[in-house]
């Protein structure tokens, strides 16, 4: 199945080809929330790091799923 551009999306909706969506977000408010994502994301990447050397350094199934069970059961804490 190949998939084309749809006719259904208003225009001014579309990006051109080639723009870059980082151009665009430039101002103070996309900077900070960019900070903060990562800055959550390091956090989140220590905290599979210092779970994996706990349980021997391998990413196993069973390692998948506890990081899984860890980061997406928790509550937010922003």
């Amino acid at each position: 199945m190949t998939y084309g551009p749809s006719a259904v999306a208003p225009r001014e909706l579309s990006q051109p080809e080639g723009s870059s969506n980082r151009a665009s977000r430039s101002g103070l408010l996309f900077q900070l929330f960019d900070a903060m994502m990562a800055s959550r994301q390091r956090q989140v990447d220590r905290e599979i790091a210092r779970y994996l050397a706990s349980v021997g350094g391998k990413l196993t199934d069973e390692a998948e799923r506890e990081i899984e069970r860890r980061l997406l059961s928790t509550l937010s804490r922003w």
